[in-house]
């Protein structure tokens, strides 16, 4: 499945970390960085990451939630935050229902290895829950400056 701009962002309500859930309909009424991430404690993941953590007030100010997901557990979701001082919510998509709703759940290649797996690949969700920016196979370096001026910019 493929997402486009302009289409109604996939519904979720997934456990985040700590026994926490959330739900996009909890966000109804705010913009959504929703972004997609292979796996937590890996080294493109935790500067992807801590970009985030780092821009964090800079997106609330412009009235924006940042959500990261993976298919790692909530616990492992803990330690994630825990060593990083995450401050936003990490949504554990252990079955892949979510990266599959979101077409994220792709072939992918590694040291001439095919395997399935999480596209790194970010998604600008609309206080009315409409996608209206999505950045597929996203190279960390610069990213999250992109997302912020796309936030910032009317």
């Amino acid at each position: 499945m493929t997402l486009n701009i302009g289409d109604t962002a996939p519904a979720f309500d997934l456990p985040t970390y700590s026994g926490e859930r959330l739900a996009l309909k909890d966000l109804k009424g705010k913009t959504v960085v929703l972004y997609f991430y292979p796996k937590d404690m890996t080294p493109g993941c935790t500067i992807e990451a801590k970009d985030f953590r780092d821009r964090r007030q800079e997106f609330e100010d412009a009235g924006a939630v940042i959500v990261g997901v993976s298919k790692d557990s909530p616990d492992r979701h803990d330690k994630f935050k825990a060593k990083h001082d995450l401050n936003f919510a990490l949504l554990a998509d252990e079955d892949g229902a979510l990266c599959e709703a979101y077409g994220v759940w792709q072939p992918k290649k590694f040291m001439g290895r095919e395997f399935l797996g999480i596209v790194r690949t970010t998604f600008l969700i609309d206080a009315d829950g409409t996608i209206r920016k999505v950045w597929p196979k996203v190279r960390v370096k610069g990213h999250v400056d992109a997302v912020l001026s796309a936030v910032t910019t009317p």
